[in-house]
């Protein structure tokens, strides 16, 4: 399993759903790429999503994304997917939260970012944060202006219509320590494009890599 938190900063593309596109995110060099497990146009089944993360191996943080799934149904998923990391949008319980970290697992919070006045997240149970926008998976951009007075202690990861000709500017508004993009990243809806996920990947990395020399 990779720990996803010893990395300096992430770049993940998310909604993979080939190991042709797989190759492509892995080409362009991301940090992580995520296989959503949930009801969306980018939902991969158990099997193609086992597939595409063997296919991975250690060349990437291998991260499924949950929604709407109960605690057993993901200890399932877990059981014969090979992940490094699970994203999860729904409240996270105590319970899974140990069992998933026990299992050497990088647990990951998403909420959306209009809640976050009133989403109350006990950081202890996760490794990492997500914030999304209202509609994840959208492409919709919005404002990050909720986030200028909230405080975490965990490392935070933005997304929501995020690409390569936005990304700088919203790490220079945000400074989080990652970043997440799907729907800019793509072709269609879960067909990725081999210039937009490298652009996307490229702008993220430049920022990083001038700020930690600054």
């Amino acid at each position: 399993m990779t720990d996803l938190t010893t990395y300096a900063h992430l770049v993940k593309v998310c909604g993979v759903t080939s190991v042709d596109d797989a190759a492509l995110v892995l080409d362009a060099g991301a940090d992580a790429l995520g296989v959503v497990l949930a009801t969306s146009p980018r939902e991969v089944d158990v099997e193609r999503a086992a597939a595409i993360t063997a296919f991975v191996g250690d060349r990437a943080v291998r991260v499924g994304v949950f929604r709407g799934r109960d605690d057993d149904a993901i200890r399932r998923v877990v059981d014969v997917v090979t992940l490094d990391a699970v994203q999860l949008h729904d409240p996270v319980s105590t319970d899974l939260s140990v069992e998933l970290r026990e299992r050497g697992l990088t647990v990951i919070a998403a909420m959306a970012i209009d809640s976050l006045a009133h989403d109350d997240v006990n950081e202890d149970r996760v490794d990492a944060l997500l914030v999304d926008g209202p509609s994840p998976g959208s492409g919709r951009t919005h404002s990050w202006s909720p986030l200028r007075d909230r405080r975490f202690r965990r490392p935070l990861i933005v997304a929501g219509g995020l690409s390569g000709a936005n990304v700088a500017d919203v790490l220079a508004r945000t400074h989080a320590w990652g970043v997440d993009a799907a729907s800019g990243t793509e072709s269609s809806p879960g067909r990725k494009d081999a210039r937009a996920v490298r652009d996307f990947v490229d702008a993220a990395h430049r920022w990083f890599e001038r700020e930690e020399t600054t």
